[in-house]
């Protein structure tokens, strides 16, 4: 009887451990608490089975929920399971809404996928950021060579991010121009005596 009572024991001990396990009961208090609404078994449950972990998601989902933002559990999940950063894009859209840019949860997701950082194109959206070129140098038709070094001002097109130049490419297509219109250039004076002639010979090549 003593064994059989602490196999019983045992099995209970074991089963409770299991069931903390895979209902994180505090998580969920917690969510509650915070507005957000996940089921124990159905959410929660689901999540450990497909390996997903809920403290993760949750977490997002409070921190969206208390910026005032809508966004679907499911949704959440599925962006994890692709190998999204959910965090990311969740910050990302906290600081669209705040900044007054309009970014939806899937825009933001597809950006996230493309292996782009959402949450600084936001932040370059709305602060824009000055990159130098490194020196080119090129020469003019009057045989005079020409040293240059460009700032350019980048901001961030949220609706073309997605299949649009990096910096780097940026980078290389202002080079570009710039050899362009030194080449172009009679003599090198029409180049250092003009910058609105090299603005807009950079912006026809980029």
């Amino acid at each position: 009887m003593a064994e059989m009572a602490l196999v019983l024991i045992l099995g209970v001990i074991a089963f409770f451990i299991i069931f903390v396990w895979a209902v994180p009961v505090p998580l969920w208090i917690s969510a509650k608490f915070s507005g957000v609404d996940v089921r124990p078994f159905r959410d929660l449950v689901a999540m450990r089975l497909r390996r997903v972990p809920p403290t993760l998601i949750v977490k997002a989902m409070v921190s969206a929920t208390k910026a005032g933002l809508k966004l679907s559990v499911d949704k959440v999940e599925a962006h994890f399971l692709a190998g999204g950063n959910v965090q990311g894009v969740v910050n990302s859209l906290i600081a669209a809404d705040k900044a007054g840019i309009s970014l939806t949860f899937e825009r933001a997701a597809a950006i996230d996928l493309a292996g782009r950082d959402v949450f600084e194109a936001v932040q370059l959206s709305v602060n824009p950021r000055v990159i130098t070129t490194p020196l080119v140098t090129a020469v003019a038709k009057d045989g005079i060579q020409v040293k240059a070094i460009t700032r350019i001002t980048v901001r961030t097109n949220i609706e073309r991010l997605v299949g649009g130049a990096v910096e780097e490419t940026i980078i290389a297509r202002v080079g570009e121009g710039i050899v362009t219109a030194i080449g172009s250039s009679k003599s090198y004076k029409d180049v250092l005596g003009s910058r609105h002639y090299i603005k807009d010979r950079v912006r026809e090549r980029a």
